[in-house]
């Protein structure tokens, strides 16, 4: 017999959150590094809890050495050859740290992901990534990879309900990733019906989560800083972004002008589960399967140092407004009050003076001028 839950569940659009008295002065008081020991693993861990989605034009060495030096984290796509990474890794010894090596279930993927982790045994994070975290072939996986590498800090997901979570953590994974259909290249939603809010999402799978000593990424649904410092309030460990890291000079992908000598530069964005992405790595979509994923055109956005300090800043700004000197102290100062709107949108992006899109042009000047 069907069941429907009754109970409301929340997006990161349904809702704000209440400024408190705070006796901060000033956004350069706040800390947003936060430093872990992970259950299963046992190993510490201190950065910026802000990681790089694992998709090809995301997760890549060019985005991780950026994020690295901020002491971020990149879970680097699992397309990557094993010179590739051989390359990265003696180039970039310091950034190691904050990179995940990724892989699927397959036996292909188990295969190679043994083969990195034998010639880069310092690499520390390992991220078990499926589009369907429910499966019984997945939990099975989690408990192997456990076993095989005993000292090495598992993230493994996407699941959005406290029972699977628990589940995870129980077979062995020191980090969930929360998320079913939240992203922007994401279409699961739309080909399966099957989702859940990404903000009570992360309420219920963090309570969950962190009752037994393990962690969350929230992953997908993010559209500006405001809704990282949401999911951080909301309870979540890490915060993975896609879409907001997309069509800058280190996301993979050519950048191309359209129309040719117009200026307007754009880059190329797709999700994993897109017909693009079946093609370049699948050789197409399987008869049985569909695509849920989606491609599109991402305007050109510079530097992504640029979209970082742009994140980071709003991050230290909600800190501000609510009292939390540490992004640790976040979850313990917000309330969050339910909303029918949430900006004022009488001035469209085009009307208004963007001036992170000042710094942008002018990079792309410079560019022209050097060619």
């Amino acid at each position: 017999m069907p069941k429907i839950e009754d109970s409301i569940k929340l997006d990161f659009k349904d809702v704000l959150i209440r400024p408190k008295r705070s006796f901060l002065s000033s956004r350069s008081e706040v800390s947003l590094e936060r430093s872990f020991k992970f259950k299963h693993s046992a190993k510490d861990w201190n950065g910026i809890p802000i990681i790089a989605a694992n998709m090809d034009t995301i997760g890549t060495f060019e985005i991780a050495v950026i994020l690295g030096k901020r002491k971020m984290i990149t879970a680097i796509h699992k397309h990557y050859s094993l010179d590739q990474w051989k390359t990265f890794a003696e180039k970039n010894q310091d950034i190691v740290p904050y990179v995940a090596v990724s892989c699927g279930i397959s036996d292909t993927d188990q295969a190679k992901l043994g083969k990195i982790l034998e010639n880069m045994p310092q690499i520390g994070f390992i991220c078990i990534d499926v589009a369907n975290g429910y499966s019984q072939k997945f939990i099975d996986f989690i408990k192997t990879a456990r076993k095989s590498y005993p000292l090495k800090t598992i993230i493994a997901g996407n699941v959005v309900t406290a029972d699977m979570t628990e589940e995870l953590i129980m077979s062995g994974a020191d980090i969930v990733k929360v998320g079913i259909g939240p992203g922007s290249v994401c279409t699961t939603r739309k080909q399966t019906g099957v989702g859940y809010p990404q903000l009570s999402a992360v309420l219920e799978c963090a309570d969950a989560a962190h009752g037994l000593g393990g962690r969350i990424i929230s992953d997908g649904g993010c559209t500006c800083p405001g809704d990282l410092s949401k999911a951080f309030g909301g309870g979540a460990d890490f915060v993975m972004l896609g879409g907001m890291l997309a069509g800058h000079d280190e996301s993979g992908g050519a950048l191309e002008e359209k129309p040719a000598g117009s200026g307007n530069f754009f880059k190329v964005f797709y999700g994993m589960s897109s017909d693009t992405a079946m093609k370049k790595h699948a050789g197409g979509v399987a008869e049985y399967r569909s695509s849920e994923g989606k491609t599109v055109t991402v305007p050109y956005r510079g530097p992504i140092s640029l979209t970082l300090n742009d994140i980071c800043g709003g991050i230290r700004s909600t800190c501000t407004y609510v009292g939390a000197k540490e992004i640790r102290e976040l979850s313990k100062r917000t309330t969050f009050i339910r909303v029918s709107m949430q900006l004022n949108s009488i001035f469209s992006q085009s009307q208004g003076v963007d001036t992170k899109g000042n710094e942008v042009a002018e990079h792309i000047a410079k560019k022209h001028k050097t060619v």
